[in-house]
């Protein structure tokens, strides 16, 4: 059996594997299964760690990288019960284990999830790391105090937008991905993925009930946020969000946000907005009173051209 379809069969019955990991989310965001492959290592037919890869040929080179609209990939390494020190020996071995396995590229490129705070092996394999944020709601179960955390800005706006919005569930991949770019171009930006992408994530999402979409409208029909929001049984992830610059002053981005938290309360135990290092984004994620999460992103160049290129990418940011 190949070992995609061990991963397959692992997907359908291990429920620590996060949603931007699972089988069926890399069909969808990498077009097919063609495109993707994975990494494992057995002991003794148990699945014992993972690593799913995105492979894209660009230019001539084969990168292993990113699938886009996905936030972390990375190892899953089977939990386990050894002491601190073992448990550490372990991964090391598991972990090499995944990257001889790995093929050939020019460029490796991953984020991994926040829960994954070991990346010693890697390093010791010739890789390297940078420290990204996200800012995540760590626990759903008391509504209360969750949304007693939002800072007063915050409660501000949704009172505002209580009085004038009506929320709305389950708009279509269209009316959403026309709204995203319509916004978008509004603020002289253009939209970062294609509809057929954003159609395939969306009927795979809802197909593995793993995902909604939410709307803000006013009475007269205007359309002044919407979010697109996945989830697995660890947390919920805001995966995308749209805000029409014509009423955002009206606060519904922050009742949408009330309202999703409720929804995925009964479906999972977290809530990740999916961070940002963009300055004015963080300030409004910690505002809704979500913790900054450290998580890695590894990479590794290969290729003697792109390592030149980045040394003088690196140099012109100095000049």
């Amino acid at each position: 059996m190949s070992n995609k379809n061990i991963y397959r069969e692992l997907c359908a019955t291990e429920s620590t594997i996060p949603v931007f990991s699972r089988d069926w989310w890399l069909d969808a965001v990498c077009d097919g299964a063609d495109n993707w492959d994975v990494a494992l290592v057995e002991n003794g037919g148990e699945v014992m760690a993972t690593m799913p890869y995105y492979v894209k040929h660009k230019y001539g080179f084969t990168l292993l990288t990113q699938p886009p609209l996905t936030q972390t990939l990375g190892p899953w390494i089977r939990p386990s019960s050894a002491k601190h020190a073992k448990a550490l020996g372990q991964q090391k071995h598991l972990m090499y284990g995944l990257i001889e396995q790995l093929p050939k590229c020019d460029l490796f490129m991953q984020n991994w999830h926040y829960s994954i705070t070991n990346w010693l092996p890697f390093y010791w394999k010739g890789f390297s790391q940078t420290t990204r944020y996200t800012y995540v709601i760590e626990d759903l179960s008391d509504l209360d105090k969750v949304f007693s955390g939002f800072e007063h800005s915050k409660r501000k706006n949704i009172k505002k937008s209580e009085k004038i919005i009506n929320i709305v569930f389950d708009i279509t991949a269209d009316q959403f991905y026309d709204n995203h770019q319509m916004t978008l171009l509004k603020q002289n930006s253009k939209i970062s993925y294609s509809k057929d992408l954003f159609k395939r994530i969306y009927k795979a999402g809802y197909q593995n009930d793993s995902a909604r979409t939410i709307a803000a409208y006013d009475q007269y029909g205007n359309l002044h946020a919407a979010l697109f929001v996945i989830w697995d049984n660890q947390s919920a992830y805001d995966l995308i969000s749209t805000i029409d610059p014509d009423y955002r002053n009206y606060g519904a981005a922050s009742l949408l946000i009330r309202e999703i938290i409720k929804f995925v309360s009964v479906r999972t135990n977290k809530f990740d907005f999916e961070g940002s290092m963009i300055e004015q984004v963080e300030r409004s994620f910690r505002q809704f009173g979500a913790i900054q999460k450290p998580y890695f992103f590894i990479s590794k160049t290969s290729s003697r051209l792109l390592r030149v290129r980045d040394a003088m990418k690196q140099i012109v940011r100095q000049a």
